[in-house]
């Protein structure tokens, strides 16, 4: 089996695992833009050392082509860790913005991991124009 064989998808409204990429639909050709991440958007997550997301990576892949480019990754470290686990003073919230710029339309692929299920993906078009 291949590593697609284990990404998991569906919709972030009902599957609290997917990350959602919230961004623009057309951008003019070298214009900078933010695109955020998150996951847990309308179904919360659990942030804790147990159970937790560890990072979102964000790819392009160019209108025609198959070459995916790695843009940016978000880590998310800390989960209540502390004396005590999960009530330590800080949380890492599964949540970030990059800032992108691109010279052609295509699709941006963001790739959360939860410790305990794995890997999910989703999608979306942006227009070049």
């Amino acid at each position: 089996m291949a590593v697609h064989d284990y990404i998991k998808s569906g919709d972030f409204a009902t599957e609290k695992h997917v990350p959602v990429i919230e961004t623009v639909d057309t951008v003019k050709a070298g214009e900078t833009f933010h695109v955020t991440l998150s996951v847990g958007k309308d179904i919360a997550h659990p942030n804790t050392v147990e159970h937790h997301i560890e990072w979102i990576k964000l790819y392009f892949v160019a209108e025609g082509t198959q070459l995916p480019f790695e843009v940016g990754e978000i880590s998310f470290n800390v989960h209540g860790d502390g004396a005590t686990a999960n009530e330590g003073p800080v949380h890492a919230i599964s949540e970030g913005s990059l800032a992108v710029s691109l010279n052609k339309s295509g699709k941006l692929i963001a790739v959360s991991y939860c410790n305990i299920h794995g890997l999910w993906e989703s999608e979306k078009e942006i227009t070049v124009a």
